[in-house]
């Protein structure tokens, strides 16, 4: 019996509350506080532990009592007393025990392949096809509606190397948009700038106001208005020179099917939590870029440990080429729940090399973030 046939026999969930630096807005809704996600550990026979992480956003992709639910008492049944080998038969079988609650699904594959990259001796992007890249650049997203706070999160930002920053829209009035974009392009001539609306326009408008923001050229323009308005997307795109990205409209195979066919993007934000896991995600990037469509490293309001994962899937897939935005355990959690540092610096992510996802949360701050 080789060592991934050993059953998995432990299964634990943590609901957390972790704090956040400041308030953060965006198209469709704004954070402030804390952001709340739910940690999955499995255990082997062995002893061997793998982790992963569920990051919902209620206007997004759900609410945490959701993800936890659906964990706990639809997805614990077709885990526990099963092989770690088994990994792509569990998960085929999470797909059908419960709609939806993708982020649950990610958690799970990510403790699978975190289980058994420990078990193996191999880091997890090895599991996904091998290492593309030892680095991924960095995207630090500015949604304060504090503007001034985030000049101030600017020149940190400049201090330690990163080179691209993606503004929120749409949360305010379009002066505002305009307002920031100018000051970008004046005081901080040397940071790539990039748009993300996040939903935030409504129909009527709409494709003017991305006109106004495409004058400035921005990288890309990301999601202005409602994931279900393809035929405005499709609009807009072909009314501006600036690549537009869907993020809301894609969250898996299934909808990037729809986006090619329909024109209504030149790329798309591939997240781990909306793809329902790390293979998925992987799928959407490969089938954009057969499209001739761009790919990027999205997130949602992530702790380290879902970074992690995001990191070894994209080191994986090369067809995910502009980068990721895995900056909130460095800039946005008062304090991260991994044992050590997440390994970002002088504007790039560090891919780990250890096995698994190379860095175990920290189970005393389990303990003190549990709801």
């Amino acid at each position: 019996m080789g060592a991934l046939d050993q059953n998995i026999v432990g299964y634990d969930l943590w609901h957390l509350s972790v704090p956040v630096v400041s308030v953060r807005d965006h198209g469709i809704g704004k954070v402030g506080g804390a952001c709340e996600i739910v940690v999955l550990r499995l255990t082997s026979e062995g002893g061997e532990e793998g982790f992963g992480e569920a990051s919902p956003w209620s206007v997004f992709t759900g609410s945490p009592e959701a993800a936890y639910a659906a964990l706990d008492r639809y997805i614990r049944p077709f885990v526990v007393g099963r092989s770690v080998a088994d990994s792509a038969a569990i998960m085929a079988d999470a797909a059908r025990a419960v709609a939806f609650c993708t982020d649950a699904k990610a958690a799970l594959e990510s403790a699978l392949l975190d289980l058994a990259g420990r078990i193996s001796g191999v880091p997890v992007h090895a599991l996904l096809g091998g290492r593309c890249r030892r680095e991924i650049p960095l995207s630090v997203s500015l949604a304060n509606p504090d503007w001034a706070a985030d000049r101030e999160l600017l020149a940190r930002l400049v201090d330690d190397g990163v080179g691209i920053v993606k503004l929120k829209t749409g949360f305010k009035d379009h002066a505002f948009d305009l307002l920031r974009l100018e000051e970008l392009a004046q005081d901080f001539p040397t940071m790539r700038v990039r748009v993300d609306f996040n939903q935030g326009l409504e129909p009527d408008g709409a494709t003017r106001r991305v006109q106004d923001i495409a004058a400035f050229e921005p990288e890309f323009i990301e999601q202005p208005v409602l994931h279900h308005h393809y035929d405005l997307m499709a609009e807009i795109r072909a009314s501006i020179d600036v690549p537009l990205l869907a993020d809301e409209s894609v969250f898996g195979p299934e909808d990037m099917t729809r986006a090619v066919r329909e024109g209504i993007c030149d790329g798309v934000s591939v997240k781990t939590m909306k793809a329902g896991g790390l293979v998925r995600a992987q799928t959407v990037a490969r089938m954009a870029a057969t499209a001739g469509m761009t790919a990027y490293g999205g997130d949602m309001f992530e702790t380290g440990l879902a970074h992690l994962a995001g990191v070894h899937m994209i080191a994986a897939t090369p067809e995910i080429g502009l980068g990721c935005e895995f900056y909130q355990a460095k800039y946005y959690l008062e304090t991260d729940i991994l044992e050590e540092s997440f390994p970002c610096e002088g504007g790039s992510v560090q891919v780990p090399s250890g096995p698994g996802l190379g860095i175990r949360p920290d189970i005393e701050k389990l303990g003190h973030f549990r709801v």
